[in-house]
């Protein structure tokens, strides 16, 4: 059983529904984080692609930012992981655990 845990799939599904693997993420020096690029990098770790910790160091992230990236998707789909949004979607939240 326990090496069954180790096993990972090749192929996960994207955001938009489309096949991701290693060789389909974006690249390790992507300098320009657009939605979908988050987007994917976030399905191939719930995916079980990579784990938090190879995500966090192939693409230079910290722990925090790539969680915020979770919380965005998991709270509001991909619109939660625009930057122009986030704000407004932080501060929604919020207001909702206050009451």
């Amino acid at each position: 059983m326990r090496e069954n845990q180790k096993i990972r799939p090749s192929v996960v599904i994207g955001p938009l529904g489309e096949p991701l693997s290693l060789a389909t993420l974006p690249p390790p020096n992507t300098a320009r984080w657009v939605v979908r690029r988050k987007a994917e990098v976030v399905a191939a770790v719930d995916g079980g692609l990579l784990t938090i910790d190879e995500a966090c160091q192939w693409y230079d992230l910290t722990l925090e930012e790539f969680a915020s990236w979770q919380r965005g998707v998991e709270r509001s789909g991909l619109d939660g992981l625009r930057i122009t949004r986030s704000q407004h979607y932080r501060d929604k939240y919020e207001r909702l655990q206050r009451f």
